[in-house]
């Protein structure tokens, strides 16, 4: 079985997602058009981040 290794910017990249997930629907809950927007570009920093782990990873081998 393979392990799973996250870096920092993994970590990084999955909470930033979650706290944009978060942020995104109680803004939908609540009409509330900046808090959706917050947690749209949250979300998107987080993909940012996951990426740059997944760049970090792939010059490592």
């Amino acid at each position: 079985m393979k392990e799973i290794e996250m870096d920092k910017e993994h970590v990084k990249g999955a909470a930033k997602k979650a706290e944009g997930e978060i942020k995104e629907t109680v803004g939908e809950m609540t009409d509330n058009k900046k808090m959706q927007a917050e947690g749209k570009m949250d979300k998107a920093e987080g993909e940012v981040r996951d990426t740059a782990g997944d760049v970090k990873d792939a010059t490592k081998k």
